[in-house]
């Protein structure tokens, strides 16, 4: 399999967690934004990743179909439970991160690359990515403070997490792996990096867990 993705995209990074977790083999090959298009619109008819190649010639695109397919075809370990009450308390879980706290974690991370951020990557080509990513979703102004609000209401939402290493059941699930991806922008930020150890700490756990280098 091979895995089409923008190095820094949190929803990229959801599905190398959870190839690590289920120990599958892959490559990775990583896309330029814009020129993206001309090597993934033939393949899935869609504009955004990840890409999942497989050896079968097929392409899947959008991160929940993804993670849908690996479960069907790779059912062990699985990532949900045999509890159809704690899969839809995942499920939803899912569904919130990446609708709502996914997109606010791109928003708020991209305003800061913009600004304070700058010198996290001085290569020509930073400025130019991170500037066609703000006008592709309109990254500014009260967007962005709506934003830094959902985030803080996500994090108290979160906060039972640091009192049980598992956010649903007892062990991982697709929540911890949704959560631990989407939120990991964010700790490269002075204002989320003071006060929310716990926060690190089950992010870098799961991390660890996929064998996935923690940034």
């Amino acid at each position: 399999m091979k895995l089409l993705q923008f190095s820094t995209s949190h929803y990229c990074r959801k599905i190398r967690l959870i190839l690590g977790y289920k120990q599958l083999n892959y490559e990775v090959e990583n896309l330029t934004p814009g020129l993206h298009l001309l090597r993934i619109k033939p393949l899935t008819g869609l504009t955004t990743l990840p890409v999942l190649c497989l050896d079968s010639g097929k392409s899947i695109g959008d991160s929940t179909a993804i993670w849908q397919y690996l479960e069907q075809e790779y059912p062990d370990p699985p990532l949900l439970t045999g509890d159809p009450v704690l899969n839809r308390q995942i499920l939803l879980l899912e569904d919130w991160l990446d609708e709502s706290i996914g997109i606010a974690t791109r928003f708020v991370y991209y305003d800061y690359r913009a600004g304070a951020g700058k010198h996290l990557d001085t290569s020509w080509l930073s400025p130019i990515v991170v500037n066609l990513v703000r006008q592709q979703y309109k990254i500014q102004g009260a967007a962005v403070v709506l934003a830094r609000q959902r985030l803080a209401q996500a994090l108290e939402i979160l906060a039972p997490w640091q009192d049980r290493p598992y956010l649903v059941g007892d062990r991982l699930t697709l929540a911890d792996f949704t959560a631990a991806a989407l939120l990991t922008p964010l700790q490269i930020i002075p204002e989320y990096q003071t006060g929310y150890d716990w926060l690190w700490a089950r992010v870098q756990a799961v991390h660890t867990a996929c064998g996935e280098p923690f940034p």
